[in-house]
């Protein structure tokens, strides 16, 4: 071959490289990318069709649409989540994941975009009607990574960690463990459609209140945009809305 010819046509496919490469760096900068466990109904869930959906994958839409980006919310495992975002493959944590100090640490937080609290569930039968029922010999069944971790270890009693709820509370329906800790609202939720759900009921009143927001990475101007943006559906009604579709006419986005 002509080293002159040679020559240009390697200088045609670094070009054509170049090319592609703003192609897709285009793309993506089309796309905000946020991220939950998928097993957290009706926060984030998948549905029949594989689909996700929730409260959760709804604000995560309306803040990509305000932003003007398409949304590719992703599940992951919840243990792993935050060094997930971290490594930088998504841009936010958007799962109902509760400000912590811990937390706060080595990632940012958005302001709440809604407040629960810490929830003990038990079979009607258990005769656990609150703290005081709980001792050391109590098997308590909580999803790894949350901070319901910490109240099981509170009040001294044993943790059994599990993937989600779907997995601690049939766990709990089936007598394997005694009680589990989980959000209120999403307690409420399962015991009104779990199959035996019926069996199920809070013990006692909310452990603790939590403030649920978006995490980031470390000095993410994104969180500065999206504080903003909630601000707005807060302001406008957009966020109750969206509460309200989800829990049946509940606004869960006030303190």
């Amino acid at each position: 071959m002509n080293k002159n010819v040679f020559w240009v046509s390697v200088l045609m496919m670094i070009c054509f490289s170049f090319n592609l490469a703003g192609y897709g760096q285009k793309d993506s900068a089309n796309v905000v990318k946020f991220a939950g466990s998928g097993g957290y109904p009706p926060f984030n869930f998948m549905t029949e069709s594989n689909d996700v959906d929730g409260f959760d994958v709804d604000v995560a839409k309306e803040i990509a649409k305000r932003l003007n980006l398409e949304l590719d919310y992703v599940t992951t495992a919840w243990d792993g989540i935050i060094e997930g975002l971290r490594a930088g493959r998504y841009n936010g944590i958007l799962g109902s994941m509760a400000i912590t100090e811990e937390r706060l640490k080595i990632v940012d937080f958005s302001d709440p975009y809604y407040y629960s609290g810490a929830q003990i569930i038990v079979h009607k039968d258990s005769g656990i009607k609150g703290i005081s029922d709980i001792n050391s010999d109590t098997l308590i069944g909580v999803v790894t990574g949350t901070t319901f971790v910490e109240d099981i270890e509170e009040m001294g009693a044993q943790p059994r960690f599990y993937e989600d709820d779907n997995q601690t509370l049939m766990e709990l329906l089936n007598g394997r463990i005694d009680a589990v800790i989980s959000d209120r609202v999403v307690a409420v939720n399962a015991i009104n459609k779990i199959s035996g759900g019926k069996d199920l009921i809070l013990a006692g009143e909310l452990l603790r209140k939590e403030k649920c927001a978006i995490a980031f990475q470390k000095d993410d101007a994104l969180k500065a945009q999206v504080d903003v943006i909630l601000a707005e559906m807060r302001t406008d009604g957009t966020l109750s809305d969206i509460s309200k579709k989800w829990f049946n006419g509940l606004d869960i986005t006030n303190p």
